[in-house]
């Protein structure tokens, strides 16, 4: 893999910064910046005049599902995390193993035919695995208004850095917006997380703008780091428009995340012309494959076996991310969803 360090414990962010002391907010976070090899570290707050006029952020409005329910599989409890949802109606699912501390671990010996019974008395039942890569995520029927039972009885997926639960509103972006089909995504897109009204309002007054997409993310692979599986996605007319009409003015296209990467890039064609589209994409960028049309990208600190690494490496190349994880280590950075974030700029 692209780059090899060891991730202190102390580093994961274990609860959301505004949680951590008085008078903080969601953009308390901190920001390091990459450009090329050369790196300044900055509060969040300071993004706006770290953009210039021009600058497109292509932003990801899929909103943050309860997507973690309770259920057990004869007498033995489980936890379900819900995925994706499938054309044929059936939902992507990962069946997990309560670990006593209110998270979960990986669980081994689901077959075809398991039936689980959920909290609230639905019922789903595996049918195939969702790929011949390993038997974590399955294809499942539900029997029942999966929608419904995740509103009644689901929370957030958790993972086991985190202290404690936290409210779904922990979870949801400044850019969520609901699906009108209500899909959304299993794990908050959470490069966007640290942004807030103020945040927004400085970059637009600067002269930043922003295209909305959509990319409903599955579950991740906490324990395998796999890299991602088919992703149902919408690049809007309106947004393509606006990504051609700041790259033809010599602008820079900066995804807010790598769920953003993925989307646009997947409406991308070989001329690195933006054009709406939708439907599913099993794009995985890669430095071999490279991008087309992103100039920078804005994300949080991922583990260092990360299928995303291959994704920052390709916008940035592998000088600049080792460098970046190297000072963000020695900076005391903290890691996962709920902590601070790295801007990729051009050199």
């Amino acid at each position: 893999m692209t780059v090899v360090v060891e991730v202190p414990e102390e580093l994961s962010a274990r609860v959301p910064v505004e949680q951590r002391g008085p008078g903080l907010d969601r953009d308390s976070v901190r920001l390091l910046v990459s450009r090329g090899t050369a790196v300044s570290h900055h509060a969040f707050v300071e993004l706006p005049r770290l953009l210039r006029a021009g600058d497109l952020l292509v932003v990801n409005t899929s909103p943050t599902l309860a997507a973690a329910v309770g259920g057990w599989i004869g007498p033995t409890r489980v936890v379900v995390h819900f995925s994706t949802r499938g054309d044929d109606g059936r939902w992507a699912v990962e069946l997990r193993d309560p670990d006593g501390r209110g998270t979960t671990r990986a669980r081994a010996g689901a077959g075809a035919g398991t039936e689980v019974r959920l909290t609230g008395g639905t019922r789903l039942v595996l049918e195939e695995p969702l790929s011949a890569r390993g038997e974590r995520l399955w294809w499942a029927r539900v029997a029942g208004d999966v929608l419904g039972v995740l509103r009644e009885h689901g929370r957030a997926v958790r993972y086991a850095y985190t202290e404690r639960d936290q409210p779904l509103s922990a979870y949801q972006t400044v850019f969520a917006l609901p699906s009108p089909d209500g899909a959304g995504s299993a794990e908050m897109p959470s490069a966007g997380r640290p942004f807030t009204a103020r945040t927004v309002v400085g970059l637009v007054s600067r002269g930043v703008q922003f295209a909305p997409v959509t990319l409903h993310t599955g579950v991740a692979s906490g324990e395998a780091h796999e890299p991602p599986y088919p992703e149902r996605f919408v690049v809007p007319e309106t947004s393509a428009r606006l990504i051609g009409a700041v790259r033809a003015g010599g602008g820079r296209v900066i995804a807010v995340g790598t769920t953003a990467v993925r989307a646009v890039e997947s409406a991308a064609g070989a001329d690195g012309v933006v054009r709406a589209r939708a439907g599913w994409t099993d794009l995985v960028v890669t430095p071999e494959r490279g991008v087309r049309v992103v100039d920078g990208l804005l994300t949080g600190l991922h583990e260092p076996e990360a299928s995303h690494l291959l994704m920052l490496e390709a916008v940035a190349g592998r000088a600049a991310i080792d460098r970046g994880y190297e000072e963000a280590l020695r900076g005391r950075y903290l890691w996962h969803e709920f902590g601070d974030v790295h801007l990729v700029l051009p050199e």
